[in-house]
């Protein structure tokens, strides 16, 4: 079985809520999973960093963060996807990468991984200054049309998440 099986079938185990099942797989795939983190070959990286989430692997989240810095926009884009996966429960993770996050919405020379950061800011805390920056985003006509909206799109339901509160 290859990392992308094995990561097919966590998540599958994780939608079933199958803990347990899903606990052992972790353990059997750690380290295959830190070892392809590491791989030169950026599809390995890729594949590595989109596991992290379909396993559900919360206590991955600093190698996650190396992920969003990688230098192919495939592996940040990977990293970004199971970011948002591990966020849509709680804030945690995303919060704790906010200004790499902000940096990757703002400044990153790839549309999509750019698209991928804004959805992920939408699952954190509903900052000022994110909102700020999504806001910004949202109104700059030299931007990809796709990443204007998704800015004005997540700065909307953050400023209604802020007003709920």
């Amino acid at each position: 079985m290859t990392l992308a099986e094995a990561a097919a079938e966590a998540e599958a185990l994780a939608e079933r809520g199958a803990e347990r099942e899903l606990a052992q797989l972790r353990a059997e795939w750690a380290d295959e999973l830190e070892g392809a983190a590491r791989n030169s070959d950026f599809r390995e990286r890729a594949t590595a960093y989109r596991s992290i989430g379909q396993f559900r692997f919360r206590q991955k989240l600093e190698l996650l963060r190396r992920g969003l810095d990688d230098e192919s926009p495939a592996v940040r884009g990977s990293a970004l996807l199971s970011l948002e996966l591990l966020s849509r429960e709680s804030p945690g993770p995303v919060n704790s990468v906010r200004p790499l996050l902000h940096g990757l919405a703002d400044a990153d020379p790839n549309a999509a991984v750019r698209r991928l950061a804004i959805v992920c800011l939408g699952h954190g805390s509903p900052q000022p200054d994110t909102i700020v920056i999504l806001n910004g985003l949202a109104e700059n006509e030299e931007q990809d049309p796709a990443v204007s909206a998704a800015a004005k799109r997540v700065a909307q339901a953050l400023r209604k998440k802020a007003s709920a509160r």
